[in-house]
């Protein structure tokens, strides 16, 4: 069964966007995954398919509407369907690789795309969202963040990476940053590669990789040492 991505936007036409190209397009051509973009709007009751409102207490831009959600998301996900509820979103859990991997091992995801100042809280609690999010910086809309999500997920499908190890020596895969890589020519402007990578003497390199990544991760991100220090 193939992983099937629902996306509920205000703006369809955004995808596939880069997710049609390289990998994930091939992917998605094969039917290694599915792509069902649905427009919001279709969902609005009024002559204007409106899908906003004024912010209940007063304040600054619009709210999206918990109704017309409402039956946007059951017409994508009805009674029975598995696939979890994901709401992109700034103040969500943030998108982990752990996430990603356990995504990827499932059935597939409806993803609504948020817009305006948010979301009716109603609706995220009355449809058992999932809230997400891809950094700590605000974008436009969910748009942009849901296809992030969707190209981190999609990768890792079976059969999408030519070598399945790839994604597994990857930044975050171990707890840490991924060592530095090098490749031909052996010398770029005075600067070689390191005499370990040519040695052959595979356990030296696995160990100079390890210790690389290990030093990457005490200087850019500490925080993922905190937890779980290396052994």
């Amino acid at each position: 069964m193939s992983f099937a991505a629902s996306v509920l936007t205000l703006y369809p036409e955004m995808f596939p966007g880069a997710l049609g190209l390289s990998l994930a397009g091939r992917a998605l051509e094969a039917g290694t995954w599915s792509l069902q973009a649905i427009q919001i709007r279709d969902f609005a009751s009024d002559k204007h398919r409106t899908v906003d409102d004024t912010p209940a207490g007063g304040g600054a831009g619009m709210v999206m509407r918990a109704d017309v959600l409402a039956k946007a998301i059951d017409h994508a996900s009805p009674p029975g369907d598995p696939r979890p509820r994901l709401l992109m979103s700034p103040r969500g859990k943030p998108l982990t690789q752990a996430r990603v991997r356990a995504l990827a091992d499932g059935p597939g995801a409806v993803i609504l795309c948020g817009r305006f100042e948010g979301v009716d809280q109603r609706l995220i609690e009355a449809r058992g969202l999932e809230e997400v999010s891809v950094g700590d910086f605000i974008l436009s809309g969910g748009e942009p963040a849901a296809l992030v999500l969707l190209d981190a997920v999609v990768r890792l499908l079976p059969g999408v990476m030519g070598n399945a190890v790839s994604g597994e020596e990857e930044s975050f895969e171990n707890g840490l940053l991924e060592h530095p890589h090098y490749t031909r020519p052996q010398e770029f402007e005075g600067r070689p590669i390191p005499d370990v990578l040519i040695s052959g003497n595979h356990k030296k390199i696995a160990e100079w990789r390890r210790a690389e990544a290990i030093k990457l991760t005490r200087e850019r991100r500490p925080d993922l040492l905190a937890s779980d220090p290396p052994r």
